[in-house]
This record gives structure tokens, C-alpha cells and sequence, in this order.
């Protein structure tokens, strides 16, 4: 059943790739939290969630610097 749960979150994270765009931050993120999931048990749960934090950082950052005006 583990195995299970492995493939299919590689699999929808193979397809969550599709652009690089979308990657940014997502790949750090899931390492962080992977590495606290595993710590908890839940290590593909934690890399799923982790990408999503990071993904979302990712465009947080990206937003405030085009916010701000170029000198």
C-alpha cells in the first residue's frame, strides 16, 4: 500500500512539471517537508505539502519584486 501512495505522488508530481514556472519552489519545498514527514511517518504526504508551501512562496516573492519599482 506504500508503494501505492509512493507512485502515484510521483506520478502526479511528474505531472505537476509540466512547466518550469510552476516547479519554482515546489522542489525545495517538498525536500523540506518530506524530511519532516518522514520524521512523522507521513514522508510523501510531507513532500506533497511542502511543494505546495513552497510553490506558493515561490509566487509570493515573485509578485512583491514586480510590485517594486525598478530604478
Amino acid at each position: 500500500m506504500k508503494r501505492l501512495l509512493t507512485v502515484a505522488a510521483l506520478a502526479l508530481t511528474v505531472t505537476g512539471f509540466s512547466a518550469a514556472a510552476e516547479a519554482k519552489g515546489c522542489i525545495k519545498g517538498a525536500i523540506v517537508g518530506g524530511l519532516a514527514g518522514h520524521a512523522a511517518g507521513h514522508g510523501v504526504i510531507g513532500a506533497a505539502g511542502g511543494c505546495m508551501v513552497g510553490r506558493h512562496y515561490a509566487n509570493k516573492k515573485d509578485r512583491a519584486q514586480q510590485q517594486q519599482p525598478s530604478r
